[in-house]
């Protein structure tokens, strides 16, 4: 049960986070599962790229495939509504840090 809530908690925390590395340069499933890894978040790709479709097509990612190595692989880029987004989630986010970090 406290896994469950834990993942439902932490998912908006991983929107945050591809948002992030999004606005910063074309990210990929694989890249950000590591990234993602490296912070404490073991997500599978069953649950990464369902939540990567859903950012797209809610306006907060763009996607582009490219041939890579004669594989297509996706790369989103956070559009101009997920870059707003990702403003107001960093302030609301650091408010509320500020209010429970101790």
């Amino acid at each position: 049960m406290e896994k469950k809530i834990l993942r439902k908690l932490f998912g908006g925390f991983i929107q945050i986070h591809i948002l992030h590395h999004a606005s910063k340069e074309p990210i990929y499933g694989v890249w950000m599962m590591e990234e993602l890894r490296e912070h404490g978040y073991d997500i599978s790709p069953g649950t990464l790229y369902p939540l990567l479709h859903s950012m797209e097509k809610n306006g907060l990612l763009t996607k582009e495939e490219k041939n890579v190595d004669g594989k297509i692989r996706k790369y989103y880029t956070t559009t101009n509504m997920g870059v707003s987004v990702l403003k107001e989630a960093r302030a609301k986010a650091y408010e509320m840090f500020k209010e429970i970090k101790d």
